[in-house]
């Protein structure tokens, strides 16, 4: 095995431990200075992605052609069957 395999398992195991630079070295036997020089050189190694778009296609969603729908404020919508009663649907937005 390679030194810089190596130090590439010694960099993802301590990134994964949960424990400080110096407690990994400390665990390990290793210089922390020579440690943090593996660290950044790992960093500036790796390739940084930008986000991707991803397509995506917006559908309306059907409502029926017989039905009253009703929206509040965030997402809340009523659908009521457009047989209500008039009384009955003025009572509810009173009530809204």
């Amino acid at each position: 095995m390679s030194s810089s395999e190596i130090r590439r398992i010694h960099i993802e195991a301590w990134q994964t431990s949960g424990v400080s630079q110096a407690a990994y070295c400390r665990e390990h036997g290793l210089n922390t200075k020579t440690f943090g020089n593996w660290a950044r050189e790992h960093r500036a190694g790796q390739v940084v992605r930008s986000p991707a778009l991803v397509p995506v296609t917006i559908k309306p969603i059907p409502i029926p052609a017989n039905t009253i729908c009703l929206r509040g404020r965030g997402d809340h919508v009523l659908e009521l069957p457009s047989t209500v009663s008039p009384h009955w649907l003025g009572e509810l937005l009173k009530c809204l």
